[in-house]
């Protein structure tokens, strides 16, 4: 994660937490299995945009830090009012690195099924130990921080998600919120 390499070999203070980080990110998707015969369209591209939130956290506020992250992901969703849901993983599913993961699908009308559209991971001291991203505790000790990051969303599968989520007979409809920076309400 690029964004976390900012502070690689660095010992913070304890008044430097929360760090809060963010990055627009081009990503690449090395299919597996099927090949991704399954998903198709937007949904299936190899390459895509998505903007990464980042926080460095004291240990003690990593998992509170998380249920923010969550939050925040889940008020985009809300007010891009789409259908979503959120899966917390399991050890089998999470990536090798994280401690926590959440996956909030949102759901496909031309598909039927639901799509991955962002994760939230707390990874605790993994990414710390390779970066020796510490801090000063009380007793004057170096400890490693948390870090955690997730997709705030990934951006093609959110507009295919717009596209087929928000027609009506007069064309799609744009959501109240994304109106002050479209200057339409339709697309017909």
């Amino acid at each position: 994660m690029p964004v976390t390499n900012i502070y690689r070999d660095v010992i913070l203070r304890d008044e430097n937490f929360s760090i809060k980080m963010c990055g627009y990110t081009p990503c690449f998707r090395r299919e597996a299995g099927s090949y991704g015969a399954h998903v198709k369209g937007l949904n299936r591209v190899h390459q895509f945009d998505k903007v990464e939130i980042v926080r460095i956290e004291h240990p003690d506020k990593s998992y509170s830090a998380l249920n923010e992250m969550i939050k925040h992901v889940e008020i985009l969703l809300e007010k891009l009012e789409l259908p979503y849901r959120i899966l917390r993983l399991c050890g089998g599913d999470m990536g090798f690195a994280s401690a926590m993961t959440y996956d909030f699908e949102v759901y496909s009308a031309a598909q039927q099924r639901w799509l991955e559209v962002s994760s939230v991971s707390n990874f605790e001291t993994f990414q710390a130990n390779r970066l020796k991203l510490r801090f000063k505790n009380e007793k004057g000790d170096s400890v490693l921080a948390h870090t955690l990051n997730g997709s705030a969303l990934a951006l093609a599968r959110i507009v295919a998600a717009l596209l087929e989520n928000h027609q009506t007979s007069e064309g799609i409809r744009i959501p109240k919120a994304l109106v002050p920076y479209t200057g339409f309400e339709f697309i017909r």
